[in-house]
């Protein structure tokens, strides 16, 4: 039987014992929020995985520093209105297929993650180890999110009039990091 509420498939994922990314010990408390209310998002909208749009929706609710990139005014609305809308029409067609553009390899153990988010989270880590920091920051997920033309969370972007292939030089120009 189908959980009705998001609290009981929450609640039944955990008894399952499936890994939850925001336990990730490489995570920082910043990451870990972000995956938090992606996962919280994505069980309310009735999404069986986080994706990338779920990852960068949470990620301009919750970092300053990203929402910054965005700049203020009609982009930084548009964009947000297009992730809300994710659940109400825009992005139906989304449910319950498997966000995976087969360009990043698969990653094992994050359960919970679409195959494509994960990877993100992968290369979010590796980005911050090659810039010499501790765990991953929201720019360095930010950079994962846009670098697969594939990922959800660059056809959001897209729509809302932002190019993220621009969006990623900025990132990894030297004033970016």
């Amino acid at each position: 039987m189908q959980p009705r509420i998001p609290r009981q498939q929450a609640q039944e994922l955990q008894e399952q014992g499936i890994h939850r990314a925001e336990n990730d010990v490489r995570l920082g408390a910043e990451l870990a929020a972000v995956v938090s209310g992606a996962r919280r998002r994505a069980v309310r909208d009735g999404d069986r995985q986080i994706d990338t749009a779920h990852l960068l929706h949470s990620l301009l609710e919750s970092d300053a520093d990203v929402r910054a990139l965005f700049g203020e005014g009609p982009r930084i609305a548009r964009l947000l209105g297009y992730l809300v809308q994710r659940s109400i029409g825009y992005g139906l067609r989304w449910q319950g297929a498997v966000e995976d553009s087969g360009s990043v390899p698969v990653v094992a153990g994050t359960a919970g993650l679409s195959p494509l988010a994960a990877g993100c989270m992968e290369y979010a880590h590796e980005r911050a180890a090659r810039h010499g920091r501790g765990p991953a920051c929201g720019t360095d997920l930010l950079a994962a999110l846009v670098v697969d033309p594939g990922a959800r969370a660059v056809e959001v972007l897209e729509r809302a009039g932002i190019d993220p292939r621009e969006l990623f030089v900025r990132l990894e120009a030297p004033s970016g990091r």
